[in-house]
């Protein structure tokens, strides 16, 4: 049944019916691979950068929403400059190295700050898990429970008045996996 709904929804986007746009914020700690994953989707390309110290801006297409997508970078200076940009947000999307543990507890307290702001409590949160190519990566449970998040929204579920968009989805983006099904949840949710 999921397949057939999708199919039509596809179907129903690609002759425009449902175009949107929508701002959202790639956020997370430094060296979670924001940057990398921001010029993945816009150029369908791996780069090596340096530690993002300007935020960045790409204009991209995912499925029927065009989003105007913000790179604040993760480092604790560029971390001071967050609340500059949420107001007016219509969805987050929180890179955590998965491969990265000793930093899980770091994560969990930004994640928790940002779902913590009253103005943010109605935006969806995509939560990824970077660098699953990597065997010191952690599970997907074990992921969730050390940020904190066993209770998500569901992967299938559109948006709901009464929960949470939340929802975890782990990604490798230098192999160019698992981020698109986190993209189109989210272009769903808002």
């Amino acid at each position: 049944m999921a397949a057939i709904a999708e199919w039509f929804w596809s179907i129903l986007e690609y002759f425009g019916f449902f175009s949107k746009s929508a701002k959202i914020l790639l956020l997370g700690l430094d060296n979670a691979g924001k940057t990398t994953l921001l010029y993945m989707m816009k150029d369908n390309r791996v780069i090596s950068s340096p530690p993002t110290i300007h935020p960045n801006m790409e204009e991209l297409r995912i499925g029927s929403v065009d989003f105007q997508t913000w790179d604040l970078g993760g480092h604790a200076q560029a971390r001071r400059v967050w609340d500059d940009y949420i107001t007016t947000v219509d969805g987050i999307v929180f890179m955590v190295d998965a491969a990265d543990p000793d930093r899980f507890m770091e994560a969990r307290k930004e994640l928790n700050n940002l779902l913590e702001i009253d103005a943010l409590k109605d935006v969806p949160f995509l939560v990824l898990g970077n660098k699953i190519d990597r065997p010191e990566c952690a599970s997907e449970h074990a992921f969730k429970y050390a940020l904190g998040l066993t209770m998500t929204t569901g992967k299938e579920i559109g948006r709901s008045e009464d929960v949470r968009s939340l929802e975890v989805f782990m990604c490798s983006v230098v192999r160019r996996s698992g981020f698109g099904e986190g993209f189109r949840w989210l272009s769903r949710q808002i």
